[in-house]
């Protein structure tokens, strides 16, 4: 069945396109939508009349706009049929080996990455901070352990406009937020240390603490929330140094702890003598409107030694790859010098050029990002409540996961069988500290909505297909996380 989209709806999505000269804006705006995948691959585009009529342009605008899409490679015109939109070469290309089965393809729907597509706008800041901010240091050595002295200030602006005020020398750059948890893990974690983890957990967090030495205990987090009131039992039971916290929109449950969580869970890590690394990389992600429930303050604005993590690759786009570390004061900062110049010399300077633009003036961005993660969590919701009822979740006001809990303990199996059938999901296992959640799901709303539905389609054909059969012994999956 041939794709295609209105030119009406079209219109919509290509709304405040560069006009001088408009074809080429136009055009511009077509390759961002075809590369983030707003507009499908093999998707007829309008008529050049009907666009033209909707965009109140002249055909010749449009004419012109659809042969530069065919001469970058982004659309091929059929003769009788109308311009298909493609990508140039193979869209395999994208795709790493590593991470995907089989090196993914055209027919595989990922969900087992966390991250979306880049939002418009983001090529223009890579394009302004290569013309206009990066000549001026490539007349010295290019290494910055510490970060970019205007990226540093930026970053530490974010941290005063949420009331946690911040010295730009408290903040280290680091080549996204995992290496900022390796680096974190190096400087901190010392060999047969205990750390306390929430289960389930991002896993690649987790295993920088394992790698550095640490002996790792559980704090659980429900559906509903972290188990608070056994947290001081577990305090003065395992006296931990560290304690791995991921407070707002918590990966992979969604759950955002409140004010008064954060103040109970401070006091409490506070009077054990233990150190909060708290991972904020999903913070800025709120999709439901402030008003009425803002985003509680940072967490370290109850926990004053808590060294805090953040990320540019959920907030922007995954290949953006700029990480910060938070450090708490001097001493924590030279702890974090002496690990990083083990690790690497610093983060591309490009990159934190292009962050410290994008932080300069980041609504238009974000917004954007925003309304697109916003529709397609809408849409996996809905799709989910129609095709899998029996499954059960509560819809996370931001983040970038739907935590869905299956009636009986199959969800490796039933993983197992959707990849077999063409999409690629994260079982509950993977986020287990010590096994066990095999009745959880992780189910991302990064891609697009109609492909978001489409899976769902297969997973529920999966999960007829495993609940049919008796659940033996949990099959393992050898699943690498990104995000």
């Amino acid at each position: 069945m041939t794709r295609s989209i209105s030119a009406s709806r079209l219109a919509t999505l290509v709304a405040g396109f560069s006009r001088t000269p408009a074809y080429a804006g136009l055009a511009e705006s077509l390759v961002l939508l075809i590369g983030d995948g707003r507009i499908g691959l093999e998707t007829r585009l309008p008529s050049e009349r009907d666009l033209s009529i909707a965009l109140a342009v002249s055909r010749t605008t449009v004419t012109r706009a659809y042969a530069t899409l065919v001469e970058s490679g982004y659309a091929e015109a059929r003769r009788g049929a109308g311009t298909f939109t493609r990508v140039p070469g193979d869209r395999r290309r994208a795709h790493d080996r590593a991470l995907m089965p089989g090196g993914g393809g055209d027919a595989v729907i990922d969900l087992n990455c966390a991250a979306s597509s880049a939002p418009p706008g983001l090529a223009a800041a890579y394009a302004s901070a290569a013309v206009t901010d990066l000549p001026a240091y490539l007349g010295g050595h290019g290494y910055f352990p510490a970060g970019v002295p205007d990226l540093q200030e930026a970053i530490a602006a974010t941290y005063a406009a949420r009331g946690l005020p911040t010295r730009p020398d408290q903040v280290m750059v680091t080549a996204g937020a995992l290496a900022a948890s390796a680096l974190v893990a190096q400087a901190f974690a010392t060999r047969g240390s205990r750390v306390l983890v929430e289960t389930p957990t991002y896993p690649n967090g987790v295993d920088a603490l394992r790698s550095a030495g640490a002996r790792l205990s559980g704090l659980p987090v429900a559906p509903d929330g972290w188990d608070l009131d056994g947290l001081r039992g577990t305090l003065r039971e395992t006296r931990p140094a560290l304690a791995y916290l991921i407070p707002d929109f918590q990966n992979p449950t969604g759950l955002v702890m409140s004010a008064a969580e954060r103040e109970r869970a401070a006091a409490a890590l506070r009077s054990s003598g233990t150190v909060p690394i708290v991972d904020e990389a999903h913070q800025a992600l709120s999709l439901d409107p402030l008003d009425d429930d803002p985003m509680p303050p940072p967490f370290a604005s109850f926990a004053p030694t808590a060294i805090t993590i953040g990320s540019a690759s959920k907030a922007f786009w995954g290949g953006l790859r700029i990480g910060w570390v938070r450090a708490p004061d001097r001493a924590a900062m030279t702890a974090l010098t002496h690990a990083r110049v083990r690790l690497d010399l610093g983060a591309p300077v490009l990159e934190q050029l292009v962050l410290a633009r994008l932080l300069a003036e980041p609504g238009p961005v974000v917004d954007a990002h925003r309304e697109r993660l916003r529709e397609q969590r809408d849409a996996l919701v809905g799709a989910v409540r129609e095709r899998l009822p029996e499954w059960r979740f509560r819809t996370p006001r931001g983040g970038l996961c739907l935590w869905c809990r299956l009636p009986e303990p199959a969800a490796t199996d039933v993983a197992v069988e959707a990849e077999r059938r063409g999409v690629v999901v994260a079982p509950g296992p993977v986020f287990a500290l010590e096994g066990g959640l095999d009745h959880f799901v992780r189910i991302p709303w990064i891609r697009p909505a109609e492909e978001l539905r489409a899976a769902v389609d297969v997973l529920a054909a999966s999960w007829e297909a495993v609940r049919g059969r008796r659940v033996g012994a949990v099959r393992r999956t050898d699943r690498v996380i990104v995000a």
